[in-house]
């Protein structure tokens, strides 16, 4: 691209030769890492900056189309002079760090350095576009850290463009590496790679070897054994003999009802056999079955037709049972080496490979870890592009469990759309009012189809759980299978937007004073929401009664009553229970009595435990609160004459009067004078009832 005359470009070019002048400087190596950054140049693309603030130009857009032209030119000059393997491609490197540095600050387009991204790439081979996806590895990040929406176009096109040059079959992993690039560089609910409208990929068809012509010979054979061989004697007989040979009536009803209980006997007998296992299907038959699936496959839709339907069961069936029978015949060889090979070599070769194949197993058998780990590799390392439908490597592919759980994948991923087409599945799905319509389909899979579906998943399931690793392997595929019943909601409503926008500063600065407010001390509000008024606690009552905190400390609070202090409230309520007007009136002063009378009961169980029996159940409490006075103790006297403690009558007799005749005494004193220093005992009355 020449630059002559244009003043502008001539300056860029002199500011970006300096900066790569120093870049080399820095990077003498020529290697990809470190990236340079603004800081790596001590304050030199300020000076672009300054001269591009007092260009000539006025426009943002010349700056731009300038600043283009002159990275261009340079980056022009350094690809035609040197390889992609010298050292001195270094410099690619560094002017493509170097506009990354100025599309930030946009002092360039954004999507410059990935423009001349996608020249590297169309001006490498294979090989050095592996080079370049270094690069793009390592600055991946700060490639899409900024303006990423003038990027992504660019990115996507220059990652297809190479794509379309790869082989899948011999450069699979270079392929991942550009997926993984693309799945990293853009969003998650970035629509670009959805199929919005639901298309199938009906391009990829499967072409197989046709069916191998039927022999006459064999239609003949089985049209004779169609027919019974006593028909076909009889008939011999017949021609064979003549006339001479007809049997008369007799003869022939006889024969007739043998032949009918002979008949009858075999059908009961069996009736009576249990059924037989559905025999192995052969390969020859199974293989035009087989590869006709991968047509459903590719396009599910065509199951909406009943015929089609039918055919994809009884094919997947078909298949299912031949998978079971392999697998079986697998376990039983390695479980017994000696038994011969169910497979029917067809050439010599392959029939040393399978000898080579035994003998190694045999080898290896004592030790079963370097086993495991050899599957664990052949299963990492598998990867079929496209599926060899040889019919001369049918019967090897069937053997191999891993092409066995590429297709039975294939089927769960069918049968799980066919389940998102039971009614239950659909009134799920359109409870949510999907706004994409395009993926939502008309057809209803009824009860007997949806039962079919169900129990063939799940004997699919069993299947792909059996063998080395096989539930780690089932769940993995069972989890991607699950997740994508999500996406498949998220197409039917046209894909909404699932990254949110950043939170702004100043929500973020809200939310910290709100959250310290929350955790700061707070001051307890004079009356708080729900809490009780405690101001009665410190208020004084009138006339200088005490109230409050004051009168919870008078002695009738913390003491306990006397029981003559229920006498009067008990009377009260008796008086009120009689005056009572209504049965209400009655029942609430009895329940004050009963529990007044209560109390006093419990305070005289204390002292006065030997009057209860006196007092009569929920009646007259009087004896309690007036009780008798209490009996002096009675006084040991000692008497001549008496041995052992006894007393004789006549002794009795003259105590008892000498103690009436004292009483007496004292009784007369009492009302003569006063009784201070004085015991009084009991009168003769007392010592009567006593």
């Amino acid at each position: 691209m020449s630059s002559a005359g244009v003043g502008s470009v001539d300056t860029f070019t002199e500011c970006l030769t300096e900066l790569l002048n120093r870049s080399k400087r820095i990077k003498p190596s020529g290697e990809i890492e470190p990236a340079l950054t603004s800081t790596s140049f001590d304050g030199h693309v300020e000076r672009i900056t300054k001269r591009v603030e007092h260009g000539t130009s006025v426009n943002t857009q010349d700056h731009y189309a300038a600043l283009e032209t002159a990275c261009r030119n340079i980056f022009y000059n350094l690809l035609a002079s040197t390889s992609i393997d010298d050292i001195s491609f270094g410099q690619i490197w560094n002017l493509l760090d170097i506009v990354t540095i100025l599309s930030d600050v946009l002092l360039c387009e954004p999507g410059l350095a990935f423009w001349l991204v996608e020249e590297l790439l169309d001006s490498q081979t294979i090989d050095g576009c592996r080079v370049v996806f270094d690069y793009l590895d390592s600055r991946r990040e700060r490639l899409i850290a900024r303006h990423f929406k003038q990027k992504q176009l660019i990115i996507l096109r220059a990652c297809n463009e190479l794509l379309r040059r790869l082989s899948r079959a011999e450069d699979t992993v270079f392929c991942g590496r550009v997926f993984i690039l693309m799945f990293q560089s853009f969003p998650l609910g970035d629509r670009s790679s959805v199929n919005l409208r639901g298309e199938y990929h009906v391009e990829n068809v499967t072409v197989f070897d046709e069916p191998l012509p039927k022999q006459i010979e064999d239609s003949e054979g089985a049209m004779e054994l169609d027919q019974k061989p006593d028909e076909v004697e009889k008939g011999k007989t017949a021609s064979d003999n003549g006339p001479a040979a007809l049997k008369t009536e007799a003869d022939i009803s006889t024969s007739q009802s043998a032949d009918a209980a002979t008949k009858t006997v075999k059908f009961d007998a069996q009736a009576d056999k249990p059924q037989e296992p559905e025999p192995e299907p052969d390969t020859e038959t199974l293989y035009p079955v087989f590869w006709s699936l991968q047509d459903t496959f590719s396009q599910p839709t065509r199951l909406f037709d009943t015929q089609v339907f039918s055919t994809f069961k009884s094919g997947l069936e078909l298949t299912l049972r031949k998978f079971k029978a392999v697998q079986q015949t697998q376990q039983s060889r390695l479980s017994n080496p000696k038994l011969p090979s169910a497979e029917s070599p067809r050439t010599l070769k392959r029939k040393r490979s399978n000898l080579e194949s035994d003998h190694s197993s045999k080898r290896t058998r004592p030790n079963t870890e370097p086993d495991q780990q050899h599957h664990q590799k052949q299963v990492g390392m598998s990867f079929n592009p496209r599926y060899l439908t040889s019919r001369d490597l049918f019967s090897l592919e069937i053997s191999d469990p891993i092409f066995r759980r590429h297709i039975l994948v294939q089927s769960l991923i069918l049968i799980d759309f066919l389940l998102s087409l039971t009614p239950r599945s659909k009134r799920k799905l359109e409870s949510k009012n999907p706004s994409n319509k395009s993926v939502i389909y008309p057809y209803t899979l009824n009860d007997a189809d949806t039962t079919w579906a169900t129990t063939t998943r799940a004997e699919i399931a069993t299947y792909l759980q059996a063998g080395a690793e096989g539930k780690f392997y089932y769940r993995m595929v069972d989890t991607v299978l699950s997740r994508d019943k999500n996406w498949v909601h998220w197409k039917a409503d046209s894909c909404p937007l699932i990254s949110q926008p950043p939170v702004p500063a100043s929500s973020v600065l809200e939310a910290q004073k709100g959250a310290t407010r929350a955790c700061a001390p707070r001051r307890i509000r004079p009356h708080p929401m729900g809490a009780l008024d405690l101001s009665f606690l410190s208020n004084t009552g009138d006339e200088g009664q005490a109230q409050g905190l004051e009168a919870l400390k008078r002695p009738e609070r913390y003491t306990l009553p006397k029981v003559e202090d229920y006498k009067a409230p008990i009377l009260e309520d008796e008086f009120d229970m009689e005056m009572a007007r209504t049965e209400e009136e009655k029942e609430e002063a009895g329940t004050k009595r009963a529990s007044k009378m209560w109390r006093a009961l419990r305070l005289a169980s204390k002292n006065r435990l030997n009057l209860f029996d006196r007092i009569e159940d929920g009646k007259d409490l009087g004896a309690l609160f007036d009780p008798p006075p209490e009996e002096p103790p009675a006084k040991n006297v000692k008497v001549e004459g008496v041995e052992d403690g006894t007393k004789d009558d006549d002794t009795e007799e003259k105590e008892a009067g000498e103690e009436a005749k004292k009483s007496t005494d004292e009784v007369k004193g009492e009302m003569s004078g006063p009784t201070e220093g004085k015991i009084v005992g009991p009168t003769p009355t007392a010592i009567e009832a006593s």
